[in-house]
């Protein structure tokens, strides 16, 4: 298993559990895979910048606040990479949940960094923001529109 496959499998399902828990209102998986030490960041879809633990903690209890009754999340693998301690994922974050008692279907597009910290993969930045209109996933037609770099 390379050292990619290593880090997919052992962070991936964590993570993807915490952002159905998240989405149902329960921030605690969440917080359990982040770092506590300095530098960590977010750059949410909806809140402003944020940087060291203290605030993100507040910031994603506010945010799991907002949701509950989460009957879907699927995320869509888009790139990743490792090298030594370090570690990023790209993909898109497809929900249907409740947001503020309202029901929602909507994606993301995400990005996060991991850093390896006596042997566990925490996450110490994410950016999430909305795809444009006509791209919401890299399937399908919305992907073959892409220019070729």
């Amino acid at each position: 298993m390379t050292e990619l496959e290593l880090f997919l499998d052992q962070m991936l399902p964590s993570q993807v559990a915490a952002e159905r828990a998240i989405h149902d209102g329960d921030v605690a998986p969440r917080l359990a895979l982040w770092s506590r030490n300095d530098p960590v960041s977010l750059f949410g879809a909806v809140v402003p910048c944020e940087t060291g633990w203290p605030d993100l903690e507040r910031t994603f209890g506010m945010v799991a606040s907002w949701f509950s009754h989460c009957t879907s999340y699927e995320f869509e693998l888009v790139a990743a990479g490792v090298s030594g301690d370090l570690a990023y994922t790209v993909g898109f974050e497809h929900t249907t949940a409740s947001v503020e008692g309202v029901p929602r279907t909507y994606s993301l597009r995400v990005t996060h960094v991991y850093r390896r910290e006596d042997g566990v993969w925490r996450i110490v930045h994410r950016h999430g923001d909305s795809p444009p209109e006509d791209f919401r996933s890299t399937t399908g037609a919305a992907r073959d529109a892409l220019p070729a770099n």
